[in-house]
């Protein structure tokens, strides 16, 4: 797959992955969108945001935007870094691209920006994203109690991290995980993405 700044050219082909899903934006702030034109506008906003850089998600084998994600919450001083506002599409979900998508922007933020810290939060009631957390080998660090409310209701949100000393061992692990040799001739992977042995 491939990773490309969000922007107006994608939003008709996230729109052919978005209309119809609206349970895949359960946990965002924004979403689900009842026309293009809305989703449009939301992609823009996006977009636009200068401190909270996007990305869309286009697999190799669709060569169709179906997702997007976000670096957020960067504080170069303190050296932390979020992955964060993540919206896969059903199609999306679950795949070896969603997984790698994961994996590059991990791997943009600790090897290229040279992050010490890399975080991982979401709503504890979002129970695929704190599963995804521990398969990526973030580590738990606590609840934030009534830290967010979205869509009318208060949630927890839980967070997640991995330092820049525990960095090598994962990506050794999910380099691994994605290798063509896990992979057998029906795409299925030969073995699960564990977290690393403490």
């Amino acid at each position: 797959m491939r990773l490309e700044p969000l922007g107006r050219e994608h939003a008709d082909e996230l729109w052919q992955s978005a209309e119809g899903a609206d349970l895949s934006f359960a946990y965002l702030r924004y979403g689900p969108f009842a026309s293009e034109s809305g989703l449009l506008e939301q992609v823009m906003e996006l977009a636009g945001r200068a401190d909270q850089p996007f990305w869309a998600v286009r697999p190799k084998s669709s060569d169709v935007a179906q997702g997007w994600l976000s670096l957020c919450d960067i504080y170069p001083a303190d050296g932390a870094i979020e992955i964060g506002s993540i919206w896969f599409s059903p199609i999306l979900q679950r795949t070896r691209a969603a997984t790698e998508a994961i994996f590059l922007l991990m791997q943009y933020a600790m090897d290229e920006l040279k992050y010490q810290r890399l975080v991982w939060r979401c709503v504890t009631v979002n129970q695929a994203s704190m599963n995804a957390a521990i398969r990526y080998g973030f580590v738990p660090e606590g609840i934030w109690r009534g830290s967010a409310f979205a869509k009318g209701r208060r949630l927890d949100h839980a967070w997640h991290s991995i330092l820049a000393a525990e960095w090598p061992a994962r990506r050794a692990a999910i380099q691994a995980w994605l290798a063509d040799e896990n992979f057998d001739e029906h795409g299925s992977a030969r073995s699960r993405l564990r977290p690393t042995p403490a």
